[in-house]
């Protein structure tokens, strides 16, 4: 059975994408790793050669439980463990197919906007509730708007203070601070995409579904594009 391992620095998420899975893929295997300490190392020292080994030695626990194709499902690693992909076991950033639709739909708004000051870029709101993830957002952004040839200007949006709600287990609460936060973004016009760059707020993503201004998150794309490298 072609198997899909997955990377995770919470284990809130193991359910979430063990049903993109379901729903995305049918027929199709998962499997899981959770190592917390890799976010919170990230978090107070930076990604060093030391952690750099152990999201290594990660994914090869997941290579050895018959994944043919792994997913790091962190942000603030995904860089890193993309790193680690190879013609034998690809290694896919959670991010990175979110990133690619947010440059499209932020230079297809962007050119008809006549906005003064931007030169038509479109305006990409970089929605985070962990500081750390922000810089690794912003870069995967900035690499799918090289590779396609567009302009876009990022607007750093963080929610910082969501994430204790998050860390106490109160999910509904972070959920509910993020939803607000979008609002406000929206309303005040600040940008002509928002994305939402960790994988726990992707309910958020979907009370904005009718929303004029396109919100985006990474894991149901993740998990789709992961499937179909399989399928190759």
């Amino acid at each position: 059975m072609p198997t899909i391992g997955f990377l995770h620095t919470a284990s809130a998420h193991v359910l979430t994408f063990r049903v993109l899975v379901g729903e995305l893929a049918p027929g199709t295997g998962d499997v899981h790793v959770v190592d917390d300490g890799l976010l919170a190392d990230a978090r107070r020292h930076g990604v060093d050669d030391a952690l750099r080994r152990r999201i290594g030695v990660r994914i090869d626990e997941l290579a050895s439980q018959g994944a043919d194709v792994v997913v790091c499902t962190c942000s603030t690693i995904g860089g890193e463990a993309e790193a680690f992909g190879s013609a034998a076991l690809p290694v896919v950033r959670i991010d990175r197919s979110m990133a690619r639709a947010a440059v499209e739909a932020a230079a297809a708004s962007g050119a008809g906007s006549g906005r003064a000051g931007t030169g038509g870029a479109g305006r990409i709101a970089v929605v985070v509730a962990v500081a750390s993830t922000l810089g690794p957002t912003r870069a995967v952004l900035a690499d799918e708007a090289r590779v396609a040839g567009h302009d876009v200007v990022l607007v750093d949006a963080p929610c910082l203070d969501a994430w204790g709600s998050f860390e106490r287990g109160d999910v509904p609460g972070y959920l509910d601070q993020i939803a607000a936060h979008v609002d406000r973004l929206i309303s005040s016009g600040s940008a002509e995409v928002v994305v939402l760059a960790q994988a726990s707020m992707a309910p958020v993503a979907e009370r904005f579904a009718d929303a004029d201004v396109p919100v985006l998150c990474s894991p149901r794309a993740a998990v789709s594009f992961a499937a179909g490298l399989l399928a190759r």
